[in-house]
């Protein structure tokens, strides 16, 4: 039987600070990762986020999928010696998302017509 493999995962904030390293199985999923940054987000930050659903998780200049698992994501080149991974830290509040989705709601359209002169 094959042993259950762990990696060591490192989150980087927005403003350049670290959480971790913290161990997780191969299998854990992405959103499993969200919610633990969000339980053990470090005090005194401006930016709190307050569900996972306002994080996004980047590694490899990838943004990834909360179904996926670790062991899906990991690439070799975004390991850190030792077997560890950098990811870094998105949030977005819901209320910076309704914003973002109104400003392109509101912008101006261009009407384009593709006709042809005889």
């Amino acid at each position: 039987m094959r042993e259950e493999e762990f990696v060591d995962v490192k989150f980087r904030l927005f403003d350049g600070s670290d959480m971790g390293p913290f161990q997780f199985s191969s299998a854990s999923t992405i959103d499993m990762l969200k919610q633990r940054v969000v339980s053990d987000w470090p005090k005194g930050k401006t930016v709190i986020p307050k569900a996972a659903s306002e994080i996004k998780l980047i590694s490899a200049g990838k943004v990834l999928e909360n179904t996926k698992t670790i062991g899906q994501c990991k690439m070799p080149f975004s390991d850190v010696g030792g077997g560890g991974i950098i990811m870094h830290v998105v949030v977005q509040s819901s209320l910076g998302k309704k914003r973002a989705e109104k400003k392109l709601d509101d912008s101006p359209r261009k009407v384009v017509c593709a006709c042809s002169v005889l």
